[in-house]
């Protein structure tokens, strides 16, 4: 058994034999509940959350009984559990290996009212608690996956907002008329404001009220302006800056930490995915 913990989340890891959970608070997100889980032999007794339970298959076969439905799930398969939903869970034929988020029901109704609009009326609800979606499975996967790697506070709101905007657009209990209505100006004024301090630990709620817009409407509008998401655009900027320090003969270290990198390993990846090297690369050719 031990404890871990660092700058975006609290976790705790409990292995035992060939089983492995992985939980944790993320920090970043309010303290979303994440967890990540590779069950033998384990079986769920009947249980339920207050807050709402939603996940992936990663591997292998798994059975649940979710208000009085069984259901036998897999890979390309998603859970949508409802707060307060009667469920269990157990190996179907072998080991089985998912992903799970626990949102709670005020952060789904204000993610909804930012896509809509318009104020929530009643509590949120998925029809279906076990269904096949293999494109947005594998999407949850991707960003459950982005959560645990860690990073700032802009790359995880980014992620989870896109990724329950999806859920929701496509398997909310009523369809979700989103407002098309896009914000120019706005997303200017976050790109200024990212331009100015592409170091910083910038949340995406800084960023929308910047141009008195939704989280929601911002990352849709800067995508339709910039061809390119916040996050993704603060990401451009630090790699830009740190490719100038290391040409200057700045060491690897000080130039990521002096452009917003938490740590040698997501400077490393994220230079290597924008540029096809790693720093240390660059910084000898630079010499």
């Amino acid at each position: 058994m031990s404890t871990v913990s660092n700058p975006e989340s609290e976790a705790y890891a409990a292995p035992r034999r060939e089983e492995c959970v992985r939980f944790w608070r993320d920090t970043r997100l309010g303290g979303l509940e994440c967890m990540s889980a590779h069950f033998v032999t384990h079986r769920f007794s009947p249980h339920a959350h207050e807050s709402f339970g939603i996940g992936a298959m990663e591997e292998g076969r798994k059975v649940a009984t979710i208000r009085g439905v069984t259901e036998h799930s897999g890979p390309g398969d998603l859970y949508l559990i409802n707060p307060e939903a009667m469920h269990d869970g157990g190996p179907d034929g072998g080991a089985y290996r998912y992903r799970m988020i626990y949102p709670d029901t005020a952060m789904m109704m204000r993610l909804i009212e930012e896509l809509t609009g318009r104020p929530v009326s009643g509590t949120p609800f998925f029809p279906r608690q076990k269904l096949t979606d293999p494109a947005l499975a594998e999407a949850f996967l991707s960003a459950h996956q982005r959560l645990e790697a860690g990073g700032g506070r802009l790359e995880a709101e980014e992620v989870i907002l896109r990724l329950l905007a999806a859920i929701l657009g496509r398997h909310a209990g009523a369809p979700l008329q989103l407002d098309k209505s896009l914000c120019s100006r706005a997303a200017e004024t976050a790109r200024d404001y990212l331009e100015a301090h592409f170091a910083e630990d910038i949340s995406l709620d800084r960023l929308a009220a910047l141009g008195g817009i939704s989280r929601a409407h911002l990352i849709r509008s800067f995508r339709k302006l910039f061809h390119i998401t916040p996050h993704a655009y603060q990401t451009h900027l630090r790699i830009r800056q740190a490719k100038a320090l290391l040409r200057q003969g700045e060491r690897l270290a000080e130039a990521g930490f002096a452009c917003g990198f938490s740590d040698q390993a997501h400077f490393t990846r994220a230079f290597k995915a924008l540029s096809g090297m790693t720093p240390g690369l660059y910084r000898a050719a630079a010499g």
